[in-house]
């Protein structure tokens, strides 16, 4: 079998079965089309011998005939997941040099069901933006290219290196985390397929914190039965994290029959932005006209707090975030500011901060702290929870009235060009998340799902939201829309 890196995790998962191929091929040949791409920035650490060991030993356990769907998949891990005695930094340089002494629960639970780890992938700092510009390591660069054009895009934020490794086949797969967006933008900026789960499905235990009530894990694939099959192997309960679920896990891959007869599918009157591309709203009008076809009912819906979500989110978020980020401050781990005679420990602080942070993590800080101050906690603190609780209640009234799923575009335009959108203005970035961060500020599942090209040849996504817990429903009703939109277009190779 030629080409091992181009399969999705269902097909190598019945090639290894079967015998056609093992563990330790389709692992050789994604590191060596990992070699090959780094103009795209997508791997940051590289782990082959831990890849190979592991590869190894999930051939054993396929031979031995006890091997859970995941053996033997190499899989990429954003460097958001601690992972033992591997660079784990949050592609911040607060963190360089940290190899923890722990691996994630996430991280764990894959490495348990026999998935191989590739490496590590790059992301926007901290998890903080939407075009993987915020990094460390340097800009992470879209596998897809505008019509014969060569300008490099963005592959959406912050898990563009997850989503620019899984398009360009870099690896079969990879873990994201989704604050306000961070899997579902990506996913649909580079035409894969990215599913957040109901906050508290997966562990948020080993994954470095940036707003504790919003973060969510989960997986960056090529198709939604992939996504199925890799999620419920991240899922479960850990006692470790005092938000995660005590909830039996289903067999998601099992529900996918693709019968959607009798569901109804929303579609909010609050999504249809001023300003919207006619391509978007095209593919939203026929995405709703897909599952229609497929039997669904198609409803139009209010959720009327809509307008209020995205300023909401970023008080909430850079709220969150300065209160989790407070512990990097050069004492315990990570990196230390050289120091002048006479500093004392407020200038350590002060430098190694400075020093340490990039800009937008520092923005994003310093709000936080500005609206969690004693004057403006009320006016700015509460009143974004007080805000969020009405959003969440939007969701539950049209679930209660019968609504299976909520249908809307995943962003607001295809992949922008790297240092098109500047930092003198970062609200037009934030922006991006206009049709995400409702999602997370109620804590629901959603997923992206490619569904079609813009005039440029560039992938765009649609969204769907389900109702909390019912992972299982919502990926069918994904698969539904998958099949009907027949998305397969592959970006073309130029690395």
């Amino acid at each position: 079998m030629s080409d091992l890196n181009k399969l999705s995790l269902a097909e190598a998962r019945d090639a290894l079965r079967n015998g056609d191929v093992t563990s330790v091929e389709l692992t050789e040949a994604c590191l060596k089309a990992i070699d090959a791409a780094d103009v795209l920035n997508a791997f940051v650490h590289k782990t082959p011998e831990i890849a190979l060991e592991r590869a190894k030993a999930a051939d054993e356990r396929i031979k031995a005939g006890d091997a859970p769907a995941m053996c033997g998949l190499p899989i990429g891990i954003k460097d958001l997941f601690c992972t033992k005695g591997v660079p784990s930094q949050a592609a911040s340089k607060i963190l360089d040099g940290f190899k923890p002494e722990y691996e994630s629960t996430v991280s764990q639970q894959l490495a348990d069901a026999g998935a191989v780890m590739l490496g590590k992938l790059n992301m926007d700092e901290f998890a903080m933006g939407s075009s993987n510009e915020t990094s460390v390591y340097g800009n992470v660069v879209n596998p897809w290219r505008r019509g014969n054009d060569d300008a490099q895009l963005t592959p959406g934020g912050s898990s563009g290196g997850s989503a620019s490794a899984v398009a360009a086949d870099l690896c079969l797969a990879a873990t994201g985390t989704d604050t306000g967006g961070s899997i579902r933008q990506p996913a649909a900026f580079t035409g894969i397929t990215g599913i957040k789960p109901t906050y508290g499905r997966c562990s948020r235990w080993g994954i470095v914190a940036f707003a504790s009530s919003l973060d969510q894990a989960g997986p960056m694939t090529k198709n939604v039965r992939d996504a199925a099959i890799m999620l419920e192997a991240m899922c479960g309960h850990d006692p470790k994290d005092s938000t995660s679920a005590e909830l039996a896990v289903p067999n998601f891959e099992a529900m996918l029959t693709g019968d959607i007869k009798g569901k109804k599918i929303g579609i909010p009157k609050e999504y249809r932005m001023d300003g919207m591309p006619a391509e978007i709203e095209k593919l939203w009008a026929d995405g709703a006209e897909m599952l229609r076809d497929a039997g669904a009912e198609i409803v139009d819906i209010s959720l009327p707090h809509t307008k209020y979500a995205l300023p909401a989110y970023y008080v909430i978020a850079p709220a969150e975030a300065s209160s989790n980020l407070a512990r990097y401050d050069g004492v315990r781990y990570g990196r230390r500011a050289q120091l002048a005679q006479g500093d004392g420990i407020t200038e350590m602080y002060e430098k190694t901060r400075a020093e340490g942070f990039g800009h937008e993590v520092q923005r994003r800080v310093m709000v936080g702290t500005y609206v969690l101050s004693a004057g403006f906690y009320d006016a700015y603190y509460n009143r974004a929870r007080k805000v969020r609780t009405l959003i969440k209640k939007d969701f539950e009234d049209v679930f209660a009235a019968g609504v299976d799923a909520i249908l809307t575009p995943a962003t607001p335009s295809a992949a922008f060009g790297l240092g098109e959108m500047t930092e003198a203005d970062p609200v037009q970035m934030y922006l991006n998340d206009v049709f995400t961060v409702t999602v997370n500020l109620a804590g629901l599942p959603g997923i992206s799902v490619p569904a079609g090209l813009d005039g440029q040849g560039l992938p765009l996504g649609l969204q769907l939201i389900g109702r909390p817990w019912e992972e299982g429903d919502l990926l069918n009703t994904a698969y539904a829309l998958e099949n009907a939109a027949g998305f397969v277009a592959k970006p073309g190779k130029w690395w």
